[in-house]
């Protein structure tokens, strides 16, 4: 499944409420979980939580990247959260993160993984989007711009 085929309003928040690392990690899969794309909340969690212990996924210009395998889930699911007064994710640019998209995919499915990850990194190369995705007022305006790109 295509990146742009995932936007749906029930998979973005905005604003996040968490103001740390771990929140957002929690949030992002509470998302997820609200919007009937995970069933176990804790294992995706965990498996969130192990992958950024190994390194942090925050990026450079505000966007942070949080993905994970786990057999807890059979397709490629994506949560979008955006925090417009940033957060600390320990992002290699040692700036606050705004943008954050969780990737969650099957262990055996690295194809739709990389080709989401492509796609944020394609999105990220333009500094005007970005303002205009932190700027977005609603859950629905992220998935204009999101789908116009």
């Amino acid at each position: 499944m295509a990146f742009i085929d995932m936007m749906a309003e029930k998979i973005v928040k905005i604003p996040l409420e968490s103001k740390d690392k771990p929140g957002v990690l929690r949030e992002l899969v509470q998302i997820l979980k609200d919007a009937d794309e995970i069933d176990d909340f804790d294992i995706v969690l965990k498996a969130v939580q192990e992958r950024e212990d190994k390194g942090s996924t925050g990026l450079e210009k505000s966007i942070a990247v949080p993905h994970a395998k786990t057999p807890a889930v059979s397709s490629l699911k994506l949560a979008i959260g955006i925090a417009p007064e940033g957060i600390d994710f320990d992002s290699l640019d040692k700036q606050p993160s705004k943008l954050f998209f969780l990737l969650v995919a099957a262990p055996d499915q690295s194809g739709p993984h990389v080709e989401a990850l492509s796609e944020i990194a394609k999105l990220s190369r333009s500094n005007a989007f970005c303002r205009a995705l932190v700027n977005a007022d609603s859950a629905a305006e992220v998935v204009e711009l999101l789908k116009g790109e």
